[in-house]
């Protein structure tokens, strides 16, 4: 019922969409002023952005919340693009890649909702990732105790799914720890029937600018 009632309100909000670079970009406004915009890859249908803003209390537009994709880096100008590159025979650059802060953002494949978390120099039997079933979330720490987080699925809570262990995996390479959960059926069906339903959303073809809704 859960599952139905949010693929009713993705259905039933306003929608924009535009297709550019090689993405398909959609643009939704629900009843309540919130928005959220997601990216596609126009030709695998695998989901690259989603993000989300709200108005504040007078009104006013915030910030957009980043939900998956690549966060934003303050300060890092154009060498952001730099940093996610795994470079195998640069050890040096590797290293120094290693001192960084970690940086967490989510970036899903087809079949699972995925996270990686760089910057993380530590060998892979350190890191402990478990499901908190009490607080719904994912936990992550180091027996080290350099590292610890923890960090919610928010597309189960809007489909009002369980989290299942079982479903939980996680690998480490490059400093990089990535973090795999197995999307349910439920889910995979959902978005399936959402794709469907963008594509009746006329969409609009730029070779520059972006979606004038966002």
């Amino acid at each position: 019922m859960a599952v139905t009632g949010w693929l009713e309100s993705l259905r039933t909000a306003e929608k924009t969409a535009l297709l550019q670079d090689g993405r398909r970009k959609v643009h939704y406004l629900f009843p309540d002023g919130k928005e959220m915009a997601e990216e596609y890859d126009e030709k695998t249908g695998e989901l690259l952005v989603r993000k989300w803003r709200v108005k504040s209390a007078l009104g006013a537009l915030g910030q957009w919340q980043i939900e998956v994709g690549e966060p934003a880096l303050p300060g890092a100008g154009s060498l952001g693009s730099e940093f996610i590159k795994e470079d195998n025979a640069n050890v040096s650059v590797l290293s120094w890649i290693c001192l960084l802060q970690p940086i967490f953002m989510r970036k899903d494949t087809k079949m699972s909702f995925q996270w990686r978390i760089r910057n993380l120099p530590y060998p892979k039997d350190v890191y402990s990732v478990c499901v908190d079933q009490k607080e719904r979330c994912i936990v992550v720490r180091t027996t080290n105790k350099k590292y610890y987080k923890k960090f919610s699925i928010p597309d189960l809570d809007r489909y009002q799914l369980p989290l299942d262990e079982s479903s939980l995996s996680f690998a480490h390479a490059n400093c990089t720890l990535i973090i795999s959960y197995q999307k349910p059926k439920e889910v995979l069906a959902a978005e399936s029937e959402l794709q469907k339903e963008l594509k009746k959303v006329k969409t609009a073809h730029s070779s520059d600018g972006d979606c004038k809704t966002q």
